[in-house]
């Protein structure tokens, strides 16, 4: 994993290797070089937002038909990045589990963005956007309470007083059930 941040506070000799690593030290090329592929960003929203845990959740929910082999790497890269640490099953020893880090959860903004302007100038589909929707109009605040659920959930911190994951699940009910009603998928 590289250190970003402090890289000038490495010792002289481990400087030029790290330059040598990156384009540029600008951080949105940074933060494309480690999230500029549209499979990581999947990976992060399924676990971020869908709260799948395992390589077959993640698989075998996968919306996008990801393959093992993209999704076994996606993993590993995010992993190594610091954006997923893992645990074993103590049921399973073979299966692991992938928790987003503190560094993962301040990436929930920029998801919650990215969603925004998805829906504001993509052909979205209205089950699908409902939740984003949802995470803009609620604000800075609404982002807090869904980073401290997060936190909650994948870090064992205490749990925030408002569950911005319920408030999603509700919208996306209230979107599904008008769909049915009328017909549309």
């Amino acid at each position: 994993m590289y250190d970003y941040v402090n890289w000038n506070f490495r010792p002289p000799e481990q400087n030029w290797k790290l330059r040598m690593l990156m384009r540029s030290g600008c951080p949105i090329n940074l933060s494309a070089e480690l999230l500029g592929d549209r499979w990581s960003l999947v990976v992060l929203r399924d676990i971020m937002f869908g709260n799948k845990r395992t390589f077959g959740e993640l698989h075998g929910t996968s919306l996008e038909g990801i393959a093992t082999n993209m999704l076994a790497s996606r993993l590993k890269k995010l992993t190594d990045e610091g954006m997923l640490s893992t645990s074993r099953d103590p049921r399973h020893k073979q299966r692991l589990f992938y928790s987003l880090t503190e560094k993962a959860i301040a990436f929930v903004p920029v998801m919650v963005q990215l969603g925004a302007w998805g829906s504001a100038w993509l052909p979205v589909t209205p089950q699908f956007s409902i939740r984003a929707i949802t995470l803009e109009e609620g604000g800075p605040a609404l982002w807090a309470d869904f980073q401290q659920e997060l936190r909650h959930l994948h870090l064992g911190k205490k749990a925030p007083k408002r569950s911005a994951t319920a408030l999603m699940e509700a919208a996306f009910e209230r979107v599904a059930g008008n769909e049915a009603a009328h017909g549309q998928s």
